[in-house]
């Protein structure tokens, strides 16, 4: 083919008179030229969808990664959000208290199913002490029983080692409110069978005892039940507090106290 194309060259200059010759030769090769070309142009074709495969495995991958990484952040505002509700719940609840109070921060819970306790990020360098009480922006949580420089351990009104002193918000009957070891139920002792409580009742502090403020939430009364013969009603609460999801909580220094907080603490205005 290619001697062909030589001698068709050849003859085209030496001899003008071949032209028409020239012509009908060109159409004649113009297929084979062009079978001749297929496995070139094959070639680059797979060549080029070669490497279009490999730049769209490349892009497929930093489009995933990329996506990966929206939906974290998308995830991480979605806590910080909540945060800011709950830090926003909480300043509201600080300035419903006439006391000063220290926010801290919740950082362990006890794993131990039967007890009831949680650290926090404050301690004796922040001016924090044993009995000390502990609020979440829904009401009483618990009160401090150990203090180390930079962390506190608090026990919570559901432990069944704890007790609380509380009235009846309505008419001001008074009951002890006890933990019973589950985060959803407090148990109310002692309670006369003609005791006028009913359920709906708001329980709040009395604040007999001094530990903890007067007229603070605790418990919302959840079933009343007078018991044929016995003496004592059987009465169970709900906490007030989030005992199982609060993460910011205030410590409550009481006027009076003898406690002397530090500068960094809020103050009714």
């Amino acid at each position: 083919m290619a001697l062909l194309a030589m001698i068709l060259i050849w003859l085209d200059s030496h001899a003008p008179w071949l032209q028409p010759v020239r012509q009908v030769s060109g159409y004649l090769i113009l297929p084979a030229q062009k079978v001749a070309a297929i496995p070139a142009s094959v070639a680059n074709w797979f060549g080029e969808s070669a490497a279009t495969h490999q730049q769209l495995l490349s892009a497929n991958k930093k489009l995933s990664a990329r996506n990966l990484i929206l939906e974290t952040k998308a995830q991480r505002l979605a806590s910080l959000e909540a945060e800011n509700i709950e830090l926003r719940e909480l300043l509201s609840a600080s300035e419903q208290i006439d006391d000063r109070v220290l926010v801290s921060a919740l950082i362990a819970v006890d794993p131990d199913p039967y007890s009831q306790q949680m650290m926090i990020d404050k301690g004796t360098e922040d001016g924090v002490f044993i009995g000390q009480p502990v609020l979440d922006a829904y009401g009483l949580l618990g009160q401090v029983i150990d203090v180390l420089p930079r962390s506190s351990r608090v026990l919570m009104i559901a432990d069944s080692n704890h007790a609380i002193p509380v009235q009846v918000n309505r008419n001001g009957v008074r009951a002890i409110a006890t933990g019973t070891g589950s985060l959803n139920t407090l148990e109310l002792i002692y309670v006369p069978n003609t005791a006028d409580i009913q359920e709906g009742d708001l329980l709040v502090s009395s604040g007999l005892g001094g530990r903890y403020p007067k007229g603070y939430p605790v418990a919302m009364v959840e079933r009343v039940e007078n018991i044929p013969g016995q003496s004592f009603a059987s009465v169970t609460a709900t906490p007030s507090a989030h005992l199982d999801r609060s993460r910011h909580l205030l410590l409550v220094f009481q006027q009076g106290s003898g406690q002397v907080p530090p500068e960094t603490l809020w103050r009714e205005k």
